[in-house]
């Protein structure tokens, strides 16, 4: 599969909500379905790229089938790294696009920047207990699970947590 990993371009910021939004809802991740509140943060991608860089992953022909938004230490977009560290969240990938290694792209992507950015110690994730798929790839690429930083951002729903260390980054 040959994918690309770039800054997501504005006029791919409708679409890549549409597809962050449609994940999250076909997966069965939001409580309020269709009616969920954090649905219209998943589609504000314009909102997240003002305050982190969201990146997109295409394949030859140019066509998204997933994105990520990468928070660099300090950024608004932090819900559980501490100043040293960055975090990525929202990361999905369209069901045209699964099956095909773009979610580890964009995740390899994500701690590409985070070691290339001085200071950084670790990169930093929150996920839901349901998103198996995902966790096997946090832990195939060296992600270990932090249970004390695990939260709640709201009632009935336990996020999970992940993080790479890269204080032996070299």
């Amino acid at each position: 599969m040959d994918l690309t990993i770039r800054r997501a371009e504005p006029e791919e910021y409708a679409l890549l909500g549409e597809i962050t939004a449609q994940a999250y809802l076909g997966d069965g991740l939001l409580g309020g379905g269709e009616d969920d509140p954090y649905l219209d943060r998943l589609r504000d991608v314009s909102g997240r790229a003002a305050v982190a860089e969201v990146l997109v992953a295409v394949d030859a022909d140019g066509t998204v089938l997933g994105g990520v938004t990468y928070a660099p230490p300090g950024s608004p977009m932090c819900d559980v790294a501490p100043p040293d560290e960055a975090e990525f969240r929202m990361l999905a990938v369209g069901r045209a696009g699964r099956g095909r290694g773009a979610g580890e792209a964009l995740v390899r992507a994500c701690a590409a920047r985070a070691r290339a950015t001085a200071g950084v110690t670790g990169l930093a994730l929150s996920t839901q207990p349901a998103m198996a798929g995902a966790h096997r790839v946090y832990h195939r690429l060296g992600f270990a699970r932090t249970p004390e930083r695990d939260w709640s951002p709201v009632p009935g729903l336990t996020l999970l947590t992940y993080r790479l260390d890269l204080a032996g980054r070299g």
